[in-house]
Formats: structure tokens, sequence, C-alpha cells
């Protein structure tokens, strides 16, 4: 995942961005430097190209300056349906899309980000076949592929490699391996399906790989799902937002303290704007 460029940066990656901005018709001194016009020359690019507006220059920035198809990336005008059927402020939601997303909803053309979980599978292969399974096939299928069933997490080889552990996995059990997958921006667990309303395990994969505007539409029904949850983004509460959605370790990743600058700078953006 390419970092994004943001105001402040400085270097030969800004003189880049500037250059291709200027390509695109923008009229800036080529210094390397992420000044405010810069980021406003990011700005217009990314409501000419119909992408969320955040200035900032991250992967799929680059790929509308560099002519690319974005139809499948998410939209300014996803986020804005998003926040308006949370209730939710645009800002928040433009700050929980930048701090929680993994910046692009796809390794590749039809490959959703994902990251395999050998501890669910296991967890799903017990679920389906009982407990009283422990020391029968599942057992026998955790020492056989100790890499995509096991008790401990790990095991990743992270990006389009964890497609090979999805695809052998799915020979095991392919339900089961759906659901044992973060999938999408959001990072979405599969075995979420049911409780998020999609007919089945491979409906939800089906969706997760059609666009990022149906991933946002999974985080939606995500927050609906959990009242707490939902309360805590409406309300701004981003400490319990981040332990809810991230775990008891949110605080070490200072999760809480990014989105609270996300929002503020968002917040400050979209009061410019009006």
């Amino acid at each position: 995942m390419t970092v994004a460029l943001r105001l402040g940066d400085k270097g030969q990656a800004v003189r880049d961005l500037q250059a291709g901005l200027n390509r695109a018709g923008a009229d800036l001194y080529v210094d390397g430097d992420f000044g405010e016009k810069t980021e406003a020359a990011v700005m217009d690019l990314q409501r000419r190209t119909g992408l969320v507006v955040d200035g900032l220059a991250g992967t799929k920035t680059l790929q509308a300056l560099a002519g690319s198809d974005c139809s499948s990336l998410l939209k300014e005008a996803d986020l804005i349906r998003a926040a308006d059927r949370l209730g939710a402020e645009l800002a928040a939601v433009k700050a929980v899309n930048e701090v929680e997303s993994r910046g692009t909803g796809f390794f590749a053309p039809g490959k959703p980000a994902i990251l395999f979980e050998r501890h669910i599978m296991r967890r799903r292969l017990l679920l389906v076949g009982g407990e009283e399974d422990l020391d029968g096939r599942v057992a026998a299928l955790e020492r056989a592929h100790p890499n995509l069933i096991n008790t401990r997490p790990g095991g990743y080889a992270g990006g389009l490699a964890e497609y090979p552990r999805l695809a052998r996995a799915k020979m095991i059990d392919a339900p089961c391996a759906i659901e044992s997958a973060s999938w999408g921006l959001f990072q979405i667990m599969g075995f979420h399906w049911q409780a998020l309303g999609y007919e089945s395990a491979a409906a939800f994969e089906v969706e997760m790989k059609a666009s990022e505007a149906n991933q946002l539409d999974a985080f939606v029904l995500f927050i609906e799902a959990d009242p707490a949850l939902h309360k805590a983004l409406k309300g701004h509460k981003w400490a319990a937002f981040a332990r809810i959605y991230n775990g008891p370790a949110y605080a070490r990743n200072l999760y809480d303290v990014k989105l609270q600058r996300a929002y503020a700078r968002h917040a400050e953006r979209l009061q410019d704007a009006a």
C-alpha cells in the first residue's frame, strides 16, 4: 500500500506529484513541498474524478492522476450516503475511512484486500462440527495444515499472497474459509455475514469483490448492528469507538488520537467549504 502524501510532506515523491498535477491542469511550482496549494490541487483532482475529497495523495489519487479506471473505488458520494444513513457527521465518517480503512479495498482488480486468520478457521470448523469434534476431523486437519488451522493467530503471507492461503482453506471448507478472512477497506470479518443480512458467506464475498462502495455498505451494516459503536461514532467518542472496533490494544496504536485528529481536520475543511 502506498503511504499517502499529505500537507507538510517534502521530497521527490511530492515533486513527482506536483508535476503530475500540473499535467492534469494545475499550476503549481514544482518544489517538492506539499503546501496548501498542492493540497488544493489534490482536492480539485479528487472532486473532478469523484474520489473521496480528503487532500491525501494516496494510491487512489495517484491512480486517478495516471488515468486509471477508478469505477470500483470509493467516492465522495458514497461517504455522504453512509453518513446520512448512520445519522453521523460526514467528517466523522471521513475520519474513520482515513484511519480504519486499509487505504485501498483491493490488492488488484477483483481481489479485495483480505487477511486470512487461521485461528478463526479453526473456530469456524469447530462450530460446524461441534466441540466433540476437537479430537476428530478438526484436530487431524490442524495437524495436516497448521498454517491454515491453528489455535494461534499467524502464518500471514500478506497482500496478494493471502489468496493462495484462502484458496487452500476453501478446499477444506469454503464457507468457513470465507468467514475466516477479513475483507475490504474496513477489514470486516466474513463470519459477520449473517448478522449483517447477507444470504451466505459466498454472497458476502461476491459483494466485497464488486466495489469499495459495497465494502462501505458492509461497514455501515456493521456499525448499525452494534448500538454502542454507532453511538460512539455519532458522539465523536473516539476512545470508545476505537476500543470496540480495534480491541483493547487501541491505545497502544493511538487509534483514538488518530481518529480525533482526522475528524478535526475534516470538520474544519467541510466548514470552510460551506
